[in-house]
Order: structure tokens, then sequence, then C-alpha cells
């Protein structure tokens, strides 16, 4: 896997359990123990290995990053906001500006990018200002269901280039796919406004 190093038992413990392994995987990395871009470059590994799994694999790395990312927000929405600055450090105070403002597009935008983008920060900003549950679930089911479909689908057409591709091009893939992203909101927004009752 190039210039990342997977220890070998955690390869193997993972394969042998499957799609649950990276369900577990996701959903550590989403939560108390990070593990940037490995579970990317796992993904990708089995999807090169058994092709016709990728939904599966892709379905699996989006609920585990999904469920990691709940429990977190959970977690900071019974703790205090001092909890969070402490977390955040600096950036906090414009973290939590931008969240109040912008907190679906910025969900979508921290889950979209490589890291280090502090994306657990950010789930944490919106726990702790109670953003809508459901605008939460949405922008992070969105944002990981683009980045790790996104991934099995190189995977499969690329093989181990894919690999390759990501590490030299994950900003710029991570930015196509926002821009697809909050293109797609922009006329959602558009088209709702159009026709709603109070449009007309």
């Amino acid at each position: 896997m190039g210039k990342y190093h997977v220890p070998n038992w955690l390869l193997a413990a993972i394969a042998s359990s499957g799609g649950f392994g990276i369900f577990l995987l996701a959903f550590l990395d989403s939560t108390i123990l990070p593990f940037p871009s490995i579970n990317d470059l796992l993904l990708i590994e089995f999807c090169i290995q058994f092709p016709g799994r990728m939904p599966y694999y892709a379905a699996m790395s989006t609920v585990g990053s999904l469920a990691g990312s709940v429990v977190l927000f959970i977690i900071a929405r019974k703790g205090e906001e001092a909890a969070f600055r402490r977390r955040a450090g600096p950036h906090g105070r414009r973290i939590h500006r931008w969240i109040e403002r912008n907190g679906f597009v910025s969900l979508l935008v921290a889950a979209l990018l490589p890291p280090p983008t502090p994306f657990k920060i950010f789930v944490l900003a919106a726990g702790v200002l109670e953003m809508p549950f459901r605008a939460f679930l949405a922008a992070i089911a969105i944002a990981r269901g683009i980045r790790f479909f996104g991934e099995g689908f190189l995977a499969i057409r690329y093989g181990r280039q894919a690999t390759r591709f990501l590490a030299e091009h994950k900003l710029s893939f991570a930015l196509a796919s926002l821009a697809f992203v909050l293109l797609s909101y922009w006329v959602l927004r558009v088209v709702a406004r159009r026709t709603s009752p109070s449009g007309d």
C-alpha cells in the first residue's frame, strides 16, 4: 500500500471479518481512535480483490463512519461547550461561528476533505450547538457515501493504481466531490424554493 504501512495483524483481523471489519475500523476512526487514510486504503484493497462486493464494502464503510459520528455527536451534545473549545484549540471560535451559520455545508466539507482536515472537531461542534439531528445524519451520509463509493469505483476501474492516484490527488478528488455535492445542494434548494407555496 505504498508509503502507508498497515500492521499485518490489523490486515489479518479485518480480512478475516470481512465487511464487519471495515465497519469497525470506520466506526473507530470516527470516534476515539484515529486511523488516517487506513480505512480508505483497506477499502480500496478489498474492492480490488473482490470487485463484485464493492457496494457492500463501501456501504459498510459509510455506515461505520456514520455510526461513529453519531456516537461522537451524542457525546458532544451531552457535554459542555468549554470541553469543545479545549479540544478545538485556537480554531474553536471560528469553527463554532461557521457551524452556526452553515452547519449542513460545513459537515459536508469536513466529511469529504482528506486528512488532516479536523473532521471530528466539526462533529463535536455540531453536537454542542445542537444541530438538527436529521440534517447532521444527511450531511455525513451523503459526504461519506460519495467518498467511499467513489474510492470503490476507482479501485475497480484502476486497480492498484487507484491507491497511488488517491495519495497524489486526494485533495483534487475531495474538492471535485465537494463541488458536485454543493452544486446538487444548491439545485435542490432552488427547486424547493420554486415549488413551495410561498414561492408562487
